[in-house]
């Protein structure tokens, strides 16, 4: 099966050897975003909660770039690196799904790049959705 990256200016470039999102038939694998700027590439300033509502809007951007939106999100990875935050991430995470939320696993981790404290992963299934990417 075939696979085709996707990219776009609305979320912050790649900071390693992978795409921002791969299609590979109609699922669509989004790496995990963390809370950068996207016009700057530096980690925005703000509480976890700020830092959530980041890594969802980039979310959404590579979503948006892939003919997609969050109702077509089906699981998501949350990783923490502390779980007392977990009520105020998952308050700012909520308010992007509607009924039925995707499944979902969040796991506390010892650290994240450039010393952030959020970061997400989805995965979405887009159907027949047409792709908008090269």
């Amino acid at each position: 099966m075939p696979r085709h990256g996707v990219q776009t200016d609305g979320a912050p470039a790649a900071i390693g050897p992978y795409s921002q999102a791969v299609r590979a038939g109609s699922l669509l694998f989004v790496s995990g975003q963390i809370p950068l700027d996207p016009a700057t590439g530096e980690v925005i300033d703000g509480d976890v909660a700020a830092q959530t509502r980041r890594v969802m809007q980039s979310l959404g951007a590579i979503l948006d770039a892939a003919g997609a939106g969050f109702d077509q999100v089906v699981r998501t990875t949350i990783f923490l690196t502390d779980l007392s935050a977990f009520s105020q991430v998952n308050e700012v995470y909520g308010s992007y799904f509607d009924a039925p939320a995707p499944a979902r696993a969040t796991v506390q981790v010892a650290a994240l790049p450039k010393g952030v404290e959020v970061e997400i992963d989805a995965i979405a299934d887009l159907g027949a959705t047409p792709a908008r990417y090269a």
